[in-house]
């Protein structure tokens, strides 16, 4: 591999004590009702040997947080002033839910979906690499509130969510779904759940016929490094791309310099139509430095067609933008998770993929890169990806997915590691 981009700077930090996370398992069977597909099956954007499918599972049956109401947002003829005061208190109420650290355990039914949307551009070009050789399957994430799984669960959206939940989701998938070899064969839309006997293998063992390689980016890899310190047997790398893993009490939330969560709520997510919402997409600062094969598919597979009040068509966002800032204010788990990097299980190769934009602001504060990549620094790389801010799978999915097939074939190409792996 290439020289480390952040050379290895010891540091230290003041710990936190993790919360232990409720139980994994789905929720108890038969279940009297299966959600259908919120969006019909379709082709992926690019040409590749690859079919495309997707998949709805249930998530973990204990969830961390109770269903709380999710906040009212004010109504659209309300004024500059009074939605901003309304915003304001929808701020206040959120991050007031969400200081509790309670972890009772509630139960309650939700559903993933797996499937590739925003990632397509860089999964077509890493399928066409070189690293093709050695994948089989790619299954990619969808949180319960994220793209069709937040249409699938939208009668249950609450007004708090721990991102705890999603790494006990992830793990949920991995132990309980997640097939027990790859396969050309068609799958069932609705997975079925493996025998106990299996999940029991896969915990003590891991994977009999797979290697999994997760790569989660932001918030998706703070999750997926949470579910590989629960179950480190399952996984046999784990990429990283500028993941909200902080250093504990590097900084205060309300003192980020972009409020995320305002930002969210203030975000327009209703269009005449998906062909207005692209042109609105590309008249926005945000949106223009994202590759355009991005915010294509972005439009394509992160809007429905629905009807408005009026009985009209309009699209809108799968993913609404109070539950978007639900999300945005979490206050625990990023910390923790840094705290259980020293203990991540140290035979899984970790790789940090980092900003390299000058300028780009870090997580963290600025400077935080250079420690937080090496805060387990046993079997640990990194690299910077040129011309890419926080978002690169958005706004670099070429030079991304170059570097995903040069760590591939790094990792599983030699011949004493050579297998193919699913990412």
């Amino acid at each position: 591999m290439e020289p480390n981009a952040y050379p290895r700077v010891p540091f230290t930090w003041e710990p936190v004590e993790p919360r232990k996370p409720l139980p994994i398992y789905p929720p108890p069977e038969p279940l009297e009702s299966l959600p259908a597909l919120p969006s019909p099956p379709r082709k992926p954007i690019f040409d590749a040997p690859y079919t495309l499918s997707t998949h709805v599972f249930p998530a973990a049956y204990l969830r961390t947080t109770r269903l709380a109401p999710e906040p009212p947002l004010p109504p659209p003829n309300a004024s500059k002033e009074e939605r901003k005061r309304a915003i304001a208190e929808v701020q206040r109420q959120l991050t007031a839910l969400r200081t509790s650290k309670v972890t009772e355990g509630y139960p309650r039914l939700l559903w993933n979906c797996v499937n590739r949307r925003i990632w397509e551009p860089t999964l077509g070009l890493l399928l066409a690499s070189p690293a093709a050789s050695v994948i089989d399957e790619v299954w990619c994430w969808e949180s319960v509130q994220h793209g069709d799984a937040a249409l699938i669960n939208a009668h249950m959206a609450s007004g708090i969510f721990d991102w705890q939940d999603n790494g006990r989701d992830i793990a949920n998938f991995l132990l309980h779904f997640l097939p027990k070899a790859a396969t050309s064969d068609p799958l069932p839309t609705h997975l079925p759940r493996v025998s106990r006997e299996e999940t029991g293998l896969r915990i003590k063992n891991g994977y009999k016929d797979r290697k999994f390689v997760a790569v989660g980016h932001s918030y998706g890899g703070c999750t997926s490094a949470l579910a590989a310190h629960l179950y480190p047997a399952l996984f046999s790398a784990l990429i990283l791309l500028d993941p909200v893993i902080a250093k504990p009490f590097e900084h205060d939330p309300k003192d980020r310099p972009v409020d995320l969560a305002a930002a969210a709520l203030n975000r327009r997510e209703t269009w005449p139509s998906r062909e207005e919402a692209l042109q609105s997409f590309k008249r926005n600062p945000f949106f223009q430095i994202w590759d355009p094969a991005v915010v294509q598919v972005y439009v394509d597979c992160g809007t429905y067609i629905t009807k408005d009040a009026t009985g009209k068509e309009v699209a809108k966002l799968k993913m609404t933008s109070m539950q978007e800032a639900v999300v945005f204010s979490e206050v625990h788990t990023e910390y923790e998770v840094f705290q259980r990097m020293v203990t991540l299980d140290e035979r899984i190769p970790l790789r940090w993929v980092m900003p390299g934009r000058p300028g780009a602001q870090e997580i963290g504060g600025p400077g935080a890169s250079k420690f937080r990549v090496w805060v387990r620094p046993a079997n640990s790389t990194n690299c910077r990806i040129k011309g890419a801010g926080h978002l690169i799978p958005q706004e670099a999915p070429r030079e991304l997915a170059e570097e995903l097939s040069r760590y591939l074939l790094y990792l599983f190409s030699t011949p004493t590691s050579y297998r193919k792996a699913n990412l």
